[in-house]
Parts: structure tokens; sequence; C-alpha cells
């Protein structure tokens, strides 16, 4: 399955800021053309909402579409009325097809029942994707949704060939991907880690993509049964930490674009017990706080990630400097993690 992953991919590719204190956190919070599209939707109006998906797609900004969709997803969980008036004004509307395919297997992943209702809804999901045309996004949905499914690698594979035939490099279906190798094989650390180095070596120096191994070493890091990731598979966490802290430092601090990775990115280094880079990271990601990571296992993701940032503060401040070693991985040592709590 590995191999045929990366085959299809192959083919398609033919104010740096002070320390926030806690009153100034923001979680997932969002930027300033999301922001005001959340506002419309709060008040029932819809438009801003249209605007902004019809410009992301008409520029194929699709890490930006993908980022915004899920946003305005999740805000119709619990505030749905504008959506339903947009589908019963423009029921053809690719923009709300988009929305409504996001939200339905949202929802549907919480339930019991998560791969009868996924496999009932994943025609219709993927009927609305084909006919999207060149975008991507649609399908990081039915992928998501084939996963939820427990869908064969033969049908899976087929899928995933059809998003990255639109767009080798989209972050979201990447993750998809990963995340489907690693549900289907349990423990197949090599295997995600294989991946997700190969997509992030072939992608362009902007893409996201790039940042794909650091995902897979969360997702080796958190998951139960296989061989022990942290010790077998070690210096591959790291070099996915190091690349990802190179990448961090291509974007400007306080940056609610690049929140995600750097959250993701501190939780990692804490888990490979780098309390030092993850200090740096948390200066760097100031006061934009994302739900993921700090929500695995956690009822209170924002409370987790504002203990663990006192830790770690607690714990680079009484540590030896060791910075001036010019060892890039510097920032090892001390006891912190993020699951301590």
């Amino acid at each position: 399955m590995l191999r045929a992953f990366l085959r299809t991919a192959a083919r398609a590719r033919s104010r740096a800021s002070r320390p926030a204190h806690d009153d100034d956190v923001l979680l997932d919070a969002p930027d300033d053309r999301l922001g005001p599209a959340l506002v419309a939707a709060a008040r029932g109006e819809h438009a801003p909402a249209a605007a902004l998906l019809t410009a992301t797609r008409e520029n194929a900004e699709w890490e930006h579409r993908d980022r915004y969709a899920t946003g305005l997803a999740a805000f119709a969980r619990s505030r749905t009325e504008w959506l339903a008036h947009w589908r019963a004004t423009a029921p053809d509307d690719p923009d709300a097809l988009l929305i409504e395919g996001r939200l339905t297997v949202d929802r549907h992943w919480d339930s019991p029942a998560r791969a009868e209702l996924l496999r009932q809804v994943a025609p219709a999901v993927t009927a609305a994707a084909e006919a999207a045309g060149r975008d991507p996004v649609p399908w990081r949905t039915v992928l998501d949704a084939a996963r939820g499914a427990r869908a064969g690698h033969a049908e899976f594979e087929r899928l995933w060939e059809q998003a990255v035939r639109r767009a080798p490099h989209h972050y979201g279906c990447h993750v998809a991907a990963l995340e489907y190798l690693a549900a289907a094989s349990p423990g197949a650390h090599r295997e995600c880690l294989d991946f997700a180095e190969t997509a992030a070596q072939d992608a362009p120096e902007d893409s996201p993509v790039r940042a794909l191994p650091l995902r897979a070493a969360f997702t080796c890091l958190t998951a139960n049964g296989g061989d022990d990731p942290a010790g077998v598979h070690r210096d591959r966490l790291h070099a996915a930490a190091d690349r990802a802290i190179a990448l961090s430092a291509t974007h400007p601090a306080a940056d609610p674009w690049s929140a995600g990775l750097r959250n993701l990115l501190t939780y990692v280094l804490l888990r490979l017990e780098r309390p030092r880079d993850a200090a740096e990271q948390l200066r760097l990601t100031g006061p934009y706080v994302t739900s993921f990571p700090w929500d695995q296992g956690a009822d209170d993701p924002l409370g987790r990630f504002l203990q663990v940032r006192a830790d770690v503060r607690a714990a680079v401040g009484s540590a030896p400097d060791t910075a001036g070693s010019g060892h890039p991985r510097s920032g090892r040592g001390g006891r912190v993690r993020p699951d301590d709590h």
C-alpha cells in the first residue's frame, strides 16, 4: 500500500514577540480573511463565506481553501442557519457543498456507528468531489470518509490517486493518507515515516508538505502497538523535528497561519525531551494556540497548553545554559512532556 501511495504521488508530480500572558492567548484564532466570514455567519449571513471560498477556488489557493473550509464547517456544527440558507438558495454551489461535506463527515465521525454512517454518505461525498473539477480540497473529505468507513487498500488507493492528480502536494490530502496508513497498519511507524519523508523531499520549498514528517513523528509517538518509535526510529523523529524547526524559521513570529505547525512542533519536541527547542517555538508561537495537538486525551486543550507552557518555562529557566554548544539538538534535556498533564 505504501508503494502504491508513493507511486501515484510521483506520477502526479510529472512581530518577533514577547511571551504572552495567559489572558492574551487565543485558541484557534482565525486569520484576517476568515474572521469576517465567521462574524457574518454568526449573524446568519453566508455571502462573505461564499466570497472567501470562491476567491480561494478561482485563485487555486488550495491550502487556504482547505483551512477556511475546515473552520467554517467547525463553526457550522453549532450554528447551521447560514449554511442551510446558503444551500437552499444555491443547491449546486461547490463551496457550500464543500462545507456541507466536511460537516457531514465530522458529525458522523463522533458517532458509535461511524463506519456504517460514513459508508452511506461516501458516494455523495465522492460525487461532489468529482464534480469539483481541479479542486483537491473535497478529496481530503473523501479520504477522511474512506478512513472512517474502513475502506480497503485498493479503494483508498483509487481515491488517493484522484486527489494527488489534482494537486500533487496538497497538505491536507497527504495528512489524510498518512492517517489512513497509520490506522490501517497499526504500528507501521517505518512506513509512515517513509511516506512522509518521500513526500516532503519532493515538495516545493514553500509547501506545507515539507512538515509532513513532523506529522508522521506525532503519529508514531502517540500510536499504540508496534515497535517503540522513540527508540527504534529516534534519529528519524529528531530529523523530522529539525526539518520542522527550519521550516518554522522561515515564517514570521506570532503568525496565526504558522500556529498549527508551531503547536505541533512544540508537542513533538517535548515528547523527544527537547525543552529548550520547545521553548523557542513557544516564543515564536506568541498568543496563537491550536486545539490540535493539545486536545489529544484532554478535554481542555487550552488549559493543557497553558500548563505545558508554564512547565517548559520553569524547566528551561532552571536548567544549565547549553545553547552555545552549537549542536542542532542542544535543546534536549529535562523531563517536561506534553502528556504529563
